[in-house]
């Protein structure tokens, strides 16, 4: 009975002091794509989650080996989504006058995919050891096929090879590359830009929101 008393006091003071349940927490690390969808997902989940993107672009699986930790930080993540590709397996040339200098024909690939995929390794074995939430990997967008820096097969390969590092460290996997094609091609930014406008980015996060929900249910 007196248990029951102490109990009864405690609920009390817990909800006098207006006492809320931790929100899970969501980080987003991505480029330009997923900094595009990035409102429209934080926006559909702000009622269940607190949801970061990394400061600015993510880049290349090179960036994300050198700020990673930096990213993650010390914050106690529920779940981290996380994708790298466009910038990969991008080709680059210093005299190219194209933003980004991108040049496919003269350009140097950034990482070829042997590269690629160890860097996947070492990004996911950092996430791993850091960090206990939930991993989820989105898959790289569709490319033009006139983007000056980059060669619209060269996704699909990159993919795969993404895909096969996840799976084998039991990663979920958000494959969005197919569903990406028929967005751009109706809400993109031309035949040259991998990017997308304000209803292509929406029509993104409706593909992302989702698996996050359904991860956040697994908590």
């Amino acid at each position: 009975m007196k248990n029951k008393f102490y109990f009864l006091i405690a609920l009390c003071v817990f909800l006098c002091l207006g006492y809320k349940p931790k929100e899970p927490k969501i980080l987003i690390i991505g480029d330009s794509i997923s900094i595009g969808y990035f409102s429209k997902v934080k926006e559909a989940l702000a009622t269940k989650a607190i949801v970061m993107h990394n400061p600015g672009n993510a880049q290349h699986t090179g960036t994300g080996l050198e700020k990673i930790k930096d990213w993650i930080g010390k914050e106690d993540w529920d779940i981290i989504q996380f994708n790298w590709g466009l910038w990969d397996l991008c080709y680059r040339h210093p005299d190219s006058k194209v933003y980004g200098n991108r040049d496919k024909i003269k350009g140097t690939l950034t990482n070829d995919l042997k590269t690629y995929r160890q860097n996947l390794e070492e990004l996911v074995s950092i996430l791993k050891t850091s960090t206990s939430a939930k991993l989820i990997f989105v898959t790289t967008t569709y490319v033009p096929l006139n983007e000056v820096g980059r060669f619209s097969k060269d996704v699909a390969i990159y993919n795969a090879i993404a895909k096969s590092v996840m799976k084998k460290n039991s990663v979920i996997i958000n494959d969005i590359y197919k569903k990406s094609i028929a967005i751009h091609h109706k809400n993109g930014l031309g035949d040259q830009d991998v990017h997308y406008n304000k209803e292509g980015y929406k029509e993104l996060g409706e593909l992302i929101i989702p698996v996050l929900n359904k991860t956040l249910k697994e908590l």
